[in-house]
């Protein structure tokens, strides 16, 4: 089966690619494409006779390759032959690095989101932080591949990132190198109910959250729900997010890939049984959850099997498929080739996945949602490829829930408790007990309601999620063993 790329641009610390190893075919150029490639060759001439200091013709073709690329949409690009066999080793083992997942954007270099667990993570590097330099060498205007390169290194070596921040001053953080292991499935025990944690989708996660399940289940038979935690997780190979879903469907669509010709259609499917059999789940998502993560999250909300918590995502919703060229031996390219579709036929390219139950993780998060124009999301990129349906994403508004007075945001996790609260009453959202409402001290009675649709994208950096957080538990959970009926 081939394997097809669903996260990010590029990774500095995460292997979540996958290599789909697919021909080319051959390419008939029409008379104005040879008139353009001919004026490629007369302008590389005149640089190559004129230009102030001698030049590396392969450098600039490589240039030249990757802006063509880069000008499709912020996923696709060129590979040169080291990057293509980093990309190969990276993507399936562990090595050093700072565990970020970055982008490009307008010539300087955005954090995605921070891994779980990694200098990065544990340093407070956010989603939406531009890096401006490494160890003082300024990377603005340079190929992201060169950045990515400057952030790896051995492990136990130390790097020096600067940091841009909207709101402060640029700042240097000194990181340590580390192992960035390709382990992306986390479970524990919350009380009553299992907290699934997955970071990223790689050659294992689907294995790893069938086993995880499975052991929860086995060492707690009075386990009464799940949590499905995809907070910043970026994504990566479709068929993990079909195997991870299919875990939790009785069979039934995952998620549709549309290519470029209507009848260019693959159709992902679960199989039969559910290894919960029916304990209800609650999947939690923010705007660091982004392509594969927002297929299962999509899936389970589409199906009925699960509600979903937390804050829109990412809105990723196009598919990469990585192309050696020559046999790799001219590196490769990496291209979006399709959109992908939740079972009720949604686009969420751009959009993102609404939750069912809007929750903020800070009153600061809410109060940069309500009176931010902008926010980083798929929809902030330029050249971001259109939703398929026409739809915008969700401007500025004030989110519907967010921690009340008295809550301990560095002590406690109020997505994770609200999530479990949901479990509590089986997922049925009429029931479930409201967080009383405190005005945000920014907007005090200026606060807008309910979210309306709008042109501007809205999302927001996250804070780290903690690995144990205490719960907020604003309602009791109900007698007896909580089972969500089939829908």
């Amino acid at each position: 089966m081939r394997q097809f790329l669903l996260g990010f641009a590029s990774a500095a610390a995460l292997g979540a690619g996958a290599i789909a190893f697919a021909g080319t075919t051959a390419f008939a150029p029409k008379a104005e494409t040879f008139h353009m490639l001919e004026l490629f060759g007369d302008v590389l001439a005149i640089v190559e006779q004129q230009y102030v200091v001698p030049v590396d013709d392969k450098k600039l073709i490589e240039a030249a390759l990757n802006g063509m690329m880069g000008s499709l949409d912020p996923h696709s690009n060129y590979l040169n032959q080291a990057d293509f066999r980093e990309l190969r080793e990276t993507s399936q083992g562990a090595y050093g690095g700072l565990g970020l997942e970055v982008t490009t954007e307008d010539g300087a270099v955005k954090v995605i989101t921070p891994m779980d667990d990694t200098p990065a993570g544990r340093a407070g590097v956010q989603a939406g932080d531009f890096i401006t330099a490494i160890d003082g060498e300024s990377v603005i205007g340079k190929p992201l591949q060169e950045a990515v390169k400057g952030m790896k290194g051995a492990p136990g070596s130390t790097v020096t990132i600067t940091i841009a921040r909207e709101g402060v001053d640029p700042f240097d953080l000194k990181l340590t190198r580390e192992i960035i292991n390709v382990k992306s499935v986390k479970a524990r025990m919350e009380g009553q109910y299992g907290v699934l944690r997955i970071t990223n989708f790689n050659q294992n996660t689907g294995r790893e959250t069938a086993e995880a399940v499975t052991k929860l289940r086995a060492e707690n038979p009075n386990m009464r729900g799940l949590v499905l935690d995809l907070r910043n997780n970026p994504g990566g190979i479709v068929e993990q997010s079909v195997l991870t879903a299919d875990a939790f469907l009785d069979g039934g669509e995952v998620v549709t890939q549309r290519g470029r010709n209507p009848t260019d259609i693959e159709r992902y499917n679960a199989q039969p049984g559910d290894l919960l059999q029916g304990l209800p789940i609650v999947v939690l998502i923010n705007p660091g959850s982004a392509s594969a993560a927002e297929i299962v999250a999509g899936a389970l909300q589409d199906r009925h099997r699960a509600t979903v918590v937390g804050l829109t995502s990412f809105g990723k919703g196009s598919v990469q498929q990585v192309i050696p060229l020559r046999g790799g031996a001219d590196g490769a390219i990496k291209i979006t080739i399709a959109r992908y579709y939740t079972p009720s036929g949604r686009s969420i390219q751009r959009t993102g996945i609404t939750p069912d139950l809007e929750v903020a993780m800070t009153r600061e998060q809410a109060e940069r949602l309500a009176t931010s124009r902008f926010q980083f999301s798929e929809a902030s990129f330029s050249n971001a490829l259109n939703a398929d349906e026409g739809k915008t994403r969700v401007g500025a508004h004030a989110p519907s829930e967010y921690p009340p007075d008295g809550f301990d945001t560095k002590k406690g996790d109020f997505q994770l408790a609200r999530a479990m609260d949901v479990l509590a009453v089986n997922g049925n959202l009429a029931a479930l007990k409201p967080v009383p409402k405190v005005a945000l001290a920014a907007l005090g009675s200026t606060l807008p309601g309910r979210r309306t649709a709008a042109t501007a994208p809205a999302t927001a950096s996250s804070p780290q999620i903690p690995d144990h957080p205490q719960p907020y538990r604003p309602s009791t959970p109900p007698p007896g063993g909580a089972v969500a009926p089939k829908k």
